[in-house]
């Protein structure tokens, strides 16, 4: 089973769960700003994905450029960030049993889907 992380409020989130669920695939959603990852369950995502802290981060949002823009933060100090403000964090992400990725484009989805 594929698992979503999934913010409500961001509309391409929202668009890649109406393609899972217009495809028959069967997913579990986990709303990161309902029940925001711990410093462990992030740093367990950045393994699966294969990526540094820094390649989650939502560098256009409102909060970053007014909170965290221009900051030398370490990668646990920003973990620490993303646990208190899960907004920041890429979405969705797709968690496929050992590997993750950023749900962007669909082509991408369609594909990791597939394999």
């Amino acid at each position: 089973m594929i698992k979503v992380l999934h913010n409500n409020s961001c509309s391409k989130s929202r668009a890649i769960l109406e393609h899972l669920d217009e495809n028959n695939i069967h997913f579990e959603i986990i709303d990161i700003i309902e029940n925001p990852l711990s410093e462990i369950e992030l740093k367990t995502l950045l393994k699966k994905l294969n990526l540094k802290v820094d390649g989650i981060i939502r560098t256009g949002d409102d909060l970053y450029k007014e909170k965290f823009a221009g900051k030398e933060l370490s990668e646990d100090e920003w973990i620490k960030v993303l646990v208190e403000n899960p907004s920041l964090i890429q979405r969705p992400i797709l968690i496929k049993g050992s590997v993750a990725m950023v749900g962007r484009p669909v082509e991408n989805v369609k594909f990791f889907i597939d394999n």
